[in-house]
């Protein structure tokens, strides 16, 4: 790992910020609504497995999870079968050429009592020094899998919105735990930033390489840290190939990307309006209620 640029990064952030012990930066990202593709999950478990991380605990008990619905999944070992249950690992990353180092959360969306799981991944990463937490996501948006991925930077601290330019998220309506657990670290005085990328929602299905790519650049730039991600480069463009071939097959799918390239080219903005989140919502709730193992991209025009 080595050390980024000039421009503004989370850690040289946080290095302002003056603490009498090696601080981190918490890196969150959750399966479930808040991640389209799994783009955001899969990201962060690739900056995870970028260097030996140390394992500090799990949140995840029978009490957050309804397993009809977040099921856990069984996998063979050299030891024989083993279950994976639905929970969140938090782990320190070790930054040495960064003034703070990373704590790595990821897991699962819980089902119930979302104020005691914040609580407890909150109280968690207290207890190592955490100075700032950053959660990522992954939403469907009305965007082109042709043009570059848009991401969304957005912050409610003020001291942040300068660092970085950036304001903060006018969204009003349903929020995930993202949402929740950035409040929860706000209301206890520590800045929140939110990176969020835009999946094209007419290929929803996971993985999404060329989303998670995007989210891994974004990242290092944030950090000011190199994550190898060169077989992830090659699987974006694999995965670009494919969606083009696909779309190209079907009259109506290629005249519907011409549209939103139309559309994105002629605004030069990323859509990152609360109506795209809503929308997100609603495609989220249909694919919980009629199955999600279903192969092949999901077509959603």
């Amino acid at each position: 790992m080595t050390s980024g640029g000039s421009r503004p990064t989370l850690t040289g952030f946080v290095s302002q910020m003056g603490h009498e012990a090696r601080p981190a930066v918490l890196v969150c990202a959750f399966e479930g609504w808040n991640d389209a593709g799994s783009a955001a999950s899969d990201a962060v478990r690739l900056v995870l497995g970028s260097a030996d991380p140390e394992y500090l605990g799990t949140v995840g008990d029978d009490e957050f999870y309804d397993y009809q619905f977040s099921r856990p999944k069984v996998r063979r070992t050299d030891h024989g079968r083993v279950i994976d249950w639905p929970q969140t690992d938090v782990y320190r990353l070790s930054l040495p050429q960064q003034p703070a180092d990373l704590l790595i959360a990821i897991g699962v969306e819980p089902t119930y009592r979302w104020k005691a799981f914040c609580q407890q991944v909150f109280h968690l990463a207290s207890t190592h020094r955490v100075a700032l937490c950053l959660t990522v996501g992954a939403l469907l948006a009305d965007v082109p899998h042709t043009r570059p991925v848009p991401i969304l930077l957005n912050s409610d601290n003020p001291a942040l919105q300068e660092h970085f330019g950036i304001t903060h998220s006018n969204y009003e309506g349903p929020t995930g735990i993202p949402g929740v657990l950035g409040m929860v670290f706000e209301q206890q005085m520590i800045p929140t930033f939110s990176l969020w990328a835009q999946q094209p929602h007419y290929v929803a299905q996971a993985p999404s390489p060329k989303v998670q790519l995007a989210i891994v650049d974004a990242l290092e730039e944030l950090l000011a840290t190199h994550f190898p991600a060169d077989q992830l480069r090659d699987d974006a463009l694999a995965w670009q190939r494919g969606v083009d071939e696909l779309a190209g097959s079907d009259a109506d799918v290629a005249r519907y990307v011409r549209q939103l390239e139309q559309a994105t080219d002629a605004s030069g903005l990323p859509e990152a309006s609360g109506e795209s989140i809503a929308r997100e919502f609603e495609r989220y709730l249909k694919r919980r209620d009629t199955g999600r193992g279903e192969s092949g991209p999901n077509y959603e025009i």
